[in-house]
C-alpha cells in the first residue's frame, strides 16, 4: 500500500514541479541560476522517496566559480539525490535527445543547459568549444557525470575525456562530486530508505606537467576515495 501512496504522490509532484520549473524558465529563459532551482525543487521529491539528503559544501565552492564539476553517475535516482549538490551559476551538459522528453526535456533546455549530440563526434567538440566560451563569458560553472553514463552498481565506470578537455581549455579548476551507494537502497514500500551523502571537494586545477589521461587516473581515484569515505559513514551509522 505504501508503495502505491508513494508512486501516486511521486508522479503527481513531478508533474507539478515542472510546471513550476516550466513558467519560471518561460519567465526567465536560460538563465544562470535555473538548474540550481532545478536541483533543489527536484531534490525535495527525496522526502516522498524517504530519503535523507545530507551534503558538505566546502567555502570555497560556496564563493562560486566557474569550476568544472565532475560527479558519479548511478542511476535514475540521481536526478533527485546529487542534483541537489548544483550550486548557482552552473549548467550541465547533456544528451540533445532529452529535448524531446514532453516537458521535463523542454525544462532542461530552457533551464540553459548545454546539449550534445554524442552520435556526432564533429558537433561534440564544437559543442565543447561553445561550452568553454560560456565559461570565460559568463563565468558559469558546467557539471559533467563523466562516467558518460550510469554505472547501475557496478562501481565507478572509466571516465570520458570531454570534462578534462574543458578544464584544459579554460583552465578552471576541477570539483569533485561524490555521492555515496544507493543501488538496491530504495524500497517504495519502506518508509524510511536511510541517508544519502554528498560530498564536494575543494577546487584543484589539474596537473600542467600530466597528460590528460594522468589527469583523469588522478581525479579518478580522488572520486572513489570520497565514495569509500561516504559509504564508510554510512555504515559505520
Amino acid at each position: 500500500m505504501l508503495a502505491l501512496i508513494r508512486i501516486v504522490a511521486l508522479i503527481c509532484y513531478f508533474i507539478l514541479i515542472n510546471i513550476v520549473l516550466l513558467l519560471v524558465c518561460i519567465v526567465r529563459p536560460f538563465h544562470r541560476d535555473n538548474v540550481y532551482i532545478a536541483g533543489k525543487l527536484y531534490s525535495s521529491i527525496s522526502v516522498i522517496l524517504g530519503l535523507k539528503l545530507e551534503m558538505t559544501v566546502p567555502d570555497s565552492v560556496k564563493k562560486g566559480g566557474p569550476f568544472i564539476y565532475i560527479a558519479n553517475h548511478q542511476n535514475s535516482y540521481d536526478l533527485v539525490t546529487i542534483c541537489k549538490a548544483a550550486q548557482k551559476g552552473t549548467v550541465t551538459v547533456g544528451k540533445k535527445s532529452l529535448k524531446w522528453i514532453p516537458i521535463f526535456g523542454q525544462v532542461y533546455w530552457l533551464t540553459g543547459n548545454i546539449m550534445i549530440d554524442r552520435n556526432n563526434s564533429g558537433k561534440a567538440r564544437t559543442t565543447l568549444q561553445v561550452t568553454a566560451d560560456k565559461i570565460k563569458q559568463k563565468a558559469l560553472s558546467v557539471w559533467f557525470f563523466p562516467e558518460g553514463t550510469r554505472s547501475n552498481g557496478q562501481g565507478l565506470l572509466p571516465f570520458k575525456t570531454g570534462a578534462f578537455r574543458l578544464a584544459e581549455e579554460t583552465q578552471e579548476p576541477i570539483v569533485v562530486v561524490a555521492a555515496s551507494n544507493l543501488h538496491q537502497k530504495i524500497r517504495l514500500n519502506r518508509w524510511n530508505n536511510g541517508r544519502f551523502l554528498m560530498s564536494l571537494s575543494e577546487p584543484e586545477f589539474m596537473d600542467e606537467n600530466k597528460s590528460i589521461k594522468e589527469n583523469m587516473a588522478y581525479f579518478h581515484n580522488k572520486m572513489a576515495d570520497m565514495i569509500k569515505v561516504l559509504d564508510t559513514d554510512i555504515e559505520n551509522c
